[in-house]
């Protein structure tokens, strides 16, 4: 089959791989028909992720057709269509049992980190029965993608861990894919403001039209300025850092009001300053979590019934033979204006 590999910091290459087998009684083999790339791809290909090593199959996420099923697999059969979750889950380990199956003692998140990922012709699933979807009968399954990680990831780790609700104040600090996911689902929760807060003012113009009540640019360093105007000098209640790196999470720690939740999603790749000189006596509450995709199945009801539109996020669609393409004009977002890409299998 085809896949991408990783072949170590700033290096990948679209080339032949070993095809899965069932290895484990409950594994599946699934046939990918869909993918997409995740900026977590682009903080592995900076180095950013020691536990990534060289000739590893990147992704984890996507939407395929069983092809093989190991004989413990109960729920699933070959030919079913499925959402592959990005985290494997047992179900029953302590972490699990805690709704916290990001650290799964047997799974966690191993596609295209710890064992071959989605971003392939083909893909090997542990725990299949409790880390897939079924897709339910004509649903568009190239906005059921979004279900793999990005929303989930938007709404647990955002807008969950920071505690949204009605008549917050939010702020959003980058309006990527991610933070646009957060955006999203934030609405669910009916928030009185969400200031959406970029460099690019291309995405603060995707973010205004997908619900943002505010749009506020960083290019110039008076972002923090413009959000305490907007807030009467008070802060957000809730800040969102979606980008992963010092500046993004400096400006959240700037604008969280006294009882604030600051809740992070970005992949640091670096250290970042705690300014607990300023924020030890302001109640403030910090969160940091991987996705757990617990909320996977409460999303595809809301989905389903139109209530999300991911699909709003795929920006550029490719063939999967053109991952290559694909990678290059993800990570040009700033020239291609990319979000989300789509790959489909022919």
């Amino acid at each position: 089959m085809k896949a991408l590999v990783y072949q170590g910091p700033g290096s990948r290459a679209w080339e032949e791989a070993p095809r899965p087998n069932v290895v484990d009684a409950f594994d599946a083999v699934v046939r990918i028909t869909r993918t997409t790339i995740c900026g977590t791809d682009l903080h592995i290909l900076k180095g950013d992720v020691a536990s990534v090593k060289e000739g590893r199959i990147l992704g984890h996420e996507g939407v395929g057709v069983i092809s093989s099923v190991g004989p413990s697999v109960r729920t699933f059969k070959n030919g079913d269509h499925v959402i592959i979750s990005c985290i494997t889950s047992c179900a029953t380990c302590g972490p699990c049992r805690k709704g916290m199956p990001s650290h799964c003692e047997g799974g966690g998140w191993l596609l295209g980190n710890t064992i071959d990922g989605t971003q392939a012709d083909y893909v090997r699933i542990p725990r299949a029965d409790t880390s897939l979807h079924r897709v339910p009968d004509g649903a568009d399954e190239d906005a059921l993608v979004m279900l793999s990680d990005i929303l989930p990831t938007g709404f647990e780790c955002g807008v969950l861990s920071g505690t949204v609700l009605p008549g917050d104040k939010v702020a959003i600090v980058g309006a990527g894919p991610i933070g646009l996911a957060a955006l999203l689902t934030s609405q669910l929760y009916s928030p009185a403001q969400i200031i959406a807060i970029d460099l690019d003012d291309h995405r603060l113009e995707v973010a205004k039209a997908l619900g943002a009540t505010h749009v506020v640019s960083s290019r110039d360093g008076k972002a923090v300025e413009r959000v305490m105007a907007l807030t009467r000098g008070k802060g957000v209640d809730v800040a969102i850092e979606a980008v992963g790196i010092p500046a993004t999470f400096e400006i959240c720690q700037d604008i969280i009001a006294a009882g604030g939740h600051l809740a992070n999603i970005g992949v640091h790749g670096k250290s970042v300053e705690l300014k607990l000189d300023k924020l030890w006596d302001h109640n403030v509450t910090i969160t940091t979590r991987l996705v757990d995709t617990v909320t996977t199945p409460m999303l595809l009801e809301s989905v389903l019934s139109g209530r999300l539109a991911p699909r709003k996020l795929i920006t550029h669609e490719f063939e999967l033979e053109d991952m290559m393409k694909a990678y290059d004009t993800f990570g040009d977002a700033a020239k291609s204006r990319a979000l989300k890409v789509l790959l489909r299998a022919p």
